[in-house]
């Protein structure tokens, strides 16, 4: 049997009628999964099509994922799965809980049609330039958390500015790309000011806070809010050979710290709550009963992934901000 069929002159446009001949060999068993496929010359001579034409069908079966290109070689089948529309590259930093019901919430709300593979770069330039450069042309959307890295903007200029969505954070250089985002300088400095009939019961606030990981907002929000209400407080990189005082409240950003800190304070036998405190940031349900209830300033990660998803869904080129709170429970 013939791969591609012969091309009409009808309503349906050529290159959807190039779409509908490979789909139809691939459903029928002439293709299988790495099977190459005619050259695009060898097509548009055959057919007397334009290159272009041709080009737009492969096009659209290499962002489903139904197809991909070799360099040098040319193209082959992927998959024989024609029923997926949409194919979307997901690259998160890395992968904890809460992103997991960010992440869960994503893909509850797309449709059945919709592939979607996660990357992770891990924090490592390097890393996210080669995943971007590798899956260029690959997908019909792309959805980047960049992080802090810096000089990322030459990278994801590679790709198509209508098919990009930024997560979590955004910054000057990106800002002409739709995006759902915190707003962490407003949700910290909010967040604690929620909390500051708590703090000033305290004598120091203590933020632990990583330049390489976390949001510079964060620590544009704790500054503020320290410095209008007239707190003592500490910035520290690291709780290694830290012992912690009575009357300290500590601010920590991710879990590993967060149970590091509570092993401190449970060593030097201080009572949480009366001794000492702790903010966590990122809410889990693990943080519900940790200590009997870690307070918490948390965005909505399930919101976010259901808004990312309706976003991808019907290509709207917003910029969303996630809404923020402080949640408070037994450890302040």
């Amino acid at each position: 049997m013939e791969i591609l069929k012969s091309i009409q002159e009808s309503n349906t446009p050529k290159y959807r009628q190039i779409i509908t001949s490979i789909e139809s060999s691939i459903v029928n068993g002439v293709l299988k999964k790495g099977d190459k496929l005619p050259s695009l010359n060898m097509i548009k001579d055959k057919h007397s099509l334009s290159r272009d034409t041709v080009l737009m069908a492969f096009n659209d079966l290499k962002n489903r994922g139904i197809i991909h290109s070799v360099v040098g070689k040319g193209y082959y089948v992927s998959t024989e799965d024609v029923l997926v529309k949409r194919k979307v590259f997901l690259l998160f930093d890395e992968l904890n809980s809460f992103k997991e019901d960010l992440y869960n919430s994503f893909l509850q709300n797309l449709t059945n049609n919709v592939q979607v593979d996660i990357f992770f770069h891990h924090f490592n330039i390097a890393v996210f330039k080669k995943l971007i450069t590798d899956n260029i042309g690959n997908y019909s959307s792309y959805v980047i958390m960049p992080a802090n890295l810096k000089d990322v903007k030459s990278t994801i200029e590679n790709l198509p500015s209508d098919k990009v969505y930024l997560l979590d954070q955004i910054n000057d250089e990106l800002k002409k790309y739709p995006a759902i985002f915190q707003n962490f300088e407003k949700d910290t400095f909010n967040g604690l000011s929620s909390g500051l009939n708590k703090l000033v019961n305290y004598k120091k606030i203590v933020l632990l806070f990583s330049k390489e990981k976390q949001p510079q907002g964060i620590l544009r929000g704790f500054e503020l809010f320290c410095k209008t209400n007239s707190l003592n407080y500490e910035i520290i990189d690291t709780l290694e050979k830290r012992t912690p005082k009575k009357g300290e409240v500590y601010i920590v950003l991710d879990d590993e710290n967060l149970i590091r800190i509570i092993k401190k304070i449970k060593k030097v036998q201080f009572v949480l709550t009366k001794d000492i405190g702790i903010i966590s940031f990122n809410d889990t349900i693990l943080k519900e009963v940790v200590e009997n209830g870690i307070t918490t300033i948390s965005t909505d990660f399930k919101l976010m992934g259901k808004r990312l998803a309706e976003m991808i869904l019907t290509n709207e080129q917003l910029k969303i901000e996630n809404p923020s709170k402080l949640i408070l429970r037994n450890s302040l």
